[in-house]
């Protein structure tokens, strides 16, 4: 199994520039790469940087049905605010991974597929399908009166759920974005999952911890594949394990705000 990479001190914080540069098209001072230790190290800080697109989507979805638009519509906004702002990378790996796990007999042949660029027939039907689940749940959640902190909630613990998978398992090609941002420490991967955790909690309470295990499922599952499919993780699997886990905690909520 490959190796971690540690270098310096658990949290710093030029780690959140990194961690908005790489995750989403917001304008950010561009961070000194070389300043510091490997981009991996700064992982801790994913679940911020979906706090800070979730809590803007979330005000975005709010002013839309404060002016009178239906949850539907409300919703669709919402989405397309989060997707813009991601430059749609999370989306992309989504659909790449069901390409390459779904379109190749073997590893080199599903690594193959998925650095391709153009998208199969695979990727599209998971394009559609997860988008109409988001669209659907976050429409429920809208109905029930929450935005931002139901959209906070899926953007945090989905991206810690990245991170684990990207700790867990090994880089299955060597080359790509996830290559070449290397491997979280463990450490690194406690400290996202408890940002996430003290987040969700203080938002939801108790019933944050369904939300929890929801994400946890995800990232299990795509993780799972992962490793039967092409013996580790590539930044398209990172993306898959994203888009599966919001879906499973947006799910969730749906329930905990219908209780």
């Amino acid at each position: 199994m490959a190796k971690t990479d540690s270098t310096g001190p658990v949290l710093m914080p030029h780690d959140v520039l990194v961690a908005l540069s790489l995750l989403t098209r917001l304008p950010t001072p561009d961070p000194d790469w070389t300043v510091s230790r490997p981009a991996a190290c700064a992982a801790w800080a994913y679940p911020l940087a979906g706090m800070l697109v979730a809590g803007i989507a979330g005000l975005i979805g709010a002013m839309a049905l404060a002016l009178g638009a239906i949850p539907g519509l409300s919703a669709a906004v919402s989405l397309t605010a989060l997707i813009l702002m991601t430059g749609a990378m999370h989306e992309d790996g989504l659909a790449d991974t069901a390409d390459g796990f779904w379109g190749g007999w073997d590893k080199a042949r599903r690594l193959e597929i998925m650095k391709d660029s153009r998208i199969g027939t695979y990727g599209v039907i998971a394009l559609v399908l997860t988008l109409l689940m988001r669209w659907l749940a976050l429409t429920a959640i809208f109905a029930a009166g929450s935005t931002m902190l139901s959209l906070i909630a899926a953007a945090v613990l989905s991206r810690a759920a990245m991170v684990g998978v990207m700790t867990v398992l090994p880089n299955a090609r060597d080359d790509g974005l996830s290559r070449s941002t290397g491997r979280p420490p463990r450490e690194t991967a406690f400290s996202a999952g408890a940002i996430a955790l003290v987040l969700v909690l203080a938002g939801f309470g108790v019933s944050g911890i369904a939300l929890v295990l929801a994400a946890c499922l995800g990232a299990c599952v795509v993780g799972g594949l992962a490793s039967a499919k092409i013996g580790g993780q590539t930044g398209d699997v990172l993306g898959a394990t994203q888009q599966i886990s919001e879906i499973l905690v947006l799910a969730a909520l749906t329930l905990v705000l219908s209780a």
